[in-house]
């Protein structure tokens, strides 16, 4: 699959201009994504944020959950708020439209380059069953890009799950770090030592994130940057 989109994405680049219909709903445009309507709906990460997870916020200061509660990775960025028109992207972006990974990973490269320098970049593994009936990985597919983008090394095997976890919607952090508690390993032998460059799609409560930050620092890595296509908002409490 990962080599039809490549080779969808050369074809495309060859033949047509950049983006000749919105990304969003389809509607034909001539230049940029997304058509004013769609750009409209979405909300890029492009003002106050948490310094440590990377979320919208009212202010540019860390807010009370990574204050309560420090996430295990050291800083996080995303370029995308996930509600309205960027959760219509993302969930298009899952649902078999994996040439999305172009737009998206464009929007985090340079995120990535304003993180710390990163030795390895890894992804968040899909479950084997998302995996199956998706037909493709879509993290690895961002990580890919941003790899070729950064010039940092992606490895797809750094990280794995290693059981089968419930859905993770409608969890609460505490009980989402539970259900995924053991659930990922990272290979000793490709992570030791390096500073990574963890890649998702998206981050809501951080609980995914550090539980793969978790399984990255037991097998020996330095400091873990996280880097997502979208976050949701941060709602003080």
């Amino acid at each position: 699959m990962e080599r039809h989109v490549e080779k969808y994405a050369k074809i495309k680049g060859t033949f047509f201009p950049a983006y000749f219909r919105c990304i969003l709903c389809g509607l034909e445009i001539f230049g940029g994504e997304l058509c004013p309507r769609c750009l409209a709906e979405v909300e890029f990460n492009d003002g106050h944020t948490c310094p440590v997870c990377g979320r919208k916020t009212a202010k540019s200061e860390i807010c009370m959950d990574c204050k309560d509660r420090p996430p295990l990775f050291t800083k996080a960025a995303s370029p995308i708020v996930y509600g309205d028109g960027g959760t219509k992207l993302i969930s298009r972006f899952k649902l078999g439209n994996p040439w999305l990974a172009e737009y998206l990973a464009g929007k985090m490269a340079p995120l990535a380059a304003k993180l710390p320098a990163a030795d390895l970049i890894v992804c968040v593994p899909a479950a084997r069953g998302a995996l199956k009936k998706r037909g493709y990985d879509q993290s690895a597919l961002l990580a890919e890009r941003i790899s070729a983008e950064c010039g940092v090394p992606f490895s797809k095997d750094a990280v794995i799950k290693t059981k089968k976890t419930r859905p993770q919607k409608g969890l609460s952090k505490r009980e989402r770090l539970k259900n995924l508690q053991g659930s990922f390993k990272a290979d000793r032998e490709l992570v030791k030592g390096k500073k990574v460059l963890l890649i998702d799609d998206v981050m809501t409560t951080g609980a995914t994130l550090d539980s793969v930050t978790e399984a990255l620092k037991k097998a020996g890595a330095g400091e873990v940057y996280a880097l997502t296509a979208a976050s949701v908002r941060y709602k003080a409490p």
